[in-house]
């Protein structure tokens, strides 16, 4: 892409920025959010080359224009001493607990101090992007004790699977009692160590909304498409691992009834808005592509059949198609890579310019993306804690009003409000 290109695209975008004036089709209609307004018209944040030359479906689909945080916040590290951190979900008693992805689950208390090992998690395959991922609490915690978690499960014959696992956490908090696998994402397949999806949610329901992946190999790719398979999906299941009742593809012969959404490459990020109660998700694209979606049940996310990325040796991916009817297109990707991970949506009080702005965590690009969105599209980007230089692997919104982190670096995290 030439340098003339970019400067004509770079002002397309940052006029429909400032004016906020298209929509995606997948637009609920939602009413506007009343968040404080920001200043929307700074130069994108992204200011290297894309790795392709495609053109977006829409303006403001990618490298829109900046915002820049005024209230005076401040990041600290409270912990340095975990071992490759994945997800944390906040304890009623605002402790957090973490999964490490050898295998590992701890607590964290307020000041960052870690607990001792909770035993009782089966054994993981934490090879590759393997390990133990994400983690929930039932929303009935506080009386059942109930934790869900998702974990790459290591089967025979050198196969491993995305698995979904729950138990009590017992009453001292030492181990998870009564540990059971309620759900595998089948097939599993021995074709590497990659691509296990992993995050895990409650909706409002109280059925869990769980992310696969495609496991990355060409030949497991197509997966993504086939609704008879539980890769490279999101899949709504109930608490004791069955299809949840309402579905979009429940009574269909040739689909899975848990199936909820497919099309997807790699979901490492979930979050449902606190206003609207729309669900969001971001995945990995190849190379560059990545993508933000707003998910709508029973719809088809595209992978691989379009994409806004390329392999990673440069090459073109097969059919080399940016849109394709009945597929739905991204609220926003990113070229290069944000490498989204864990993301919450903000909902304190404490720094009001974030109130519903969405945060995902970025591994590759090393820093936390901040997302104004209105009425389901970005309107502004901003890079938080990038002078950390660390790969952020989830980020959540604590009852405190502040947001916390853990990364690949083994660090804990917190952003609050100075």
């Amino acid at each position: 892409m030439n340098q003339a290109f970019l400067g004509v695209l770079s002002g397309v975008l940052l006029t429909a920025a400032a004016c906020n004036s298209q929509t995606p089709s997948q637009s609920s209609g939602a009413r506007t959010s009343p968040e404080t307004v920001v200043d929307t018209t700074g130069a994108p944040v992204e200011t290297k080359a894309p790795n392709t030359t495609y053109k977006p479906a829409f303006a403001g689909q990618t490298r829109i224009g900046s915002v820049k945080t005024t209230t005076p916040y401040e990041v600290t590290v409270l912990n340095t001493t975990l071992k490759s951190p994945w997800a944390l979900t906040e304890l009623p008693d605002g402790r957090w607990l973490i999964t490490e992805k050898g295998g590992v689950l701890r607590i964290a208390s307020k000041d960052g101090s870690l607990s001792n090992p909770i035993t009782g998690i089966p054994p993981v395959n934490a090879r590759g992007q393997g390990g133990l991922l994400g983690i929930t609490l039932d929303p009935a915690f506080s009386s059942n004790r109930m934790v869900y978690w998702v974990f790459a499960e290591p089967m025979a014959n050198n196969e491993s699977v995305t698995a979904v696992g729950k138990g009590r956490l017992s009453d001292n908090e030492s181990t998870i009692e009564n540990a059971v696998v309620i759900y595998r994402a089948t097939p599993a397949t021995s074709k590497g160590n990659l691509h296990y999806g992993g995050r895990i949610l409650f909706d409002k329901t109280g059925a869990l909304i769980v992310s696969t992946g495609e496991r990355s190999d060409k030949s497991t790719r197509p997966q993504s498409q086939d609704l008879q398979s539980g890769l490279g999906k999101l899949v709504r299941i109930t608490t004791d691992g069955q299809p949840a009742t309402g579905n979009p593809f429940a009574g269909q012969a040739n689909a899975r009834p848990e199936i909820y959404s497919y099309g997807h490459r790699n979901v490492q990020s979930l979050a449902f808005h606190p206003q609207t109660g729309d669900l969001w998700e971001a995945e990995f694209g190849p190379r560059g592509g990545d993508e933000l979606n707003l998910i709508r049940p029973g719809k088809n996310y595209g992978w691989p059949t379009i994409s806004y990325g390329i392999e990673y040796s440069g090459e073109a991916l097969e059919g080399s198609r940016t849109q394709q009817e009945g597929m739905e297109q991204p609220v926003y990707y990113w070229d290069p890579t944000l490498s989204p991970s864990g993301m919450t949506f903000y909902s304190g009080d404490a720094i009001p310019e974030w109130k519903n702005n969405l945060f995902i965590g970025g591994l590759s690009s090393m820093h936390i993306a901040r997302l104004v969105i209105k009425n389901n599209k970005v309107v502004g980007e901003e890079r938080i804690a990038e002078d950390q230089k660390d790969r952020f692997r989830d980020v959540q919104a604590g009852k405190d009003g502040a947001l916390y982190a853990v990364s690949d670096g083994g660090k804990l995290y917190r952003i609050g409000k100075k």
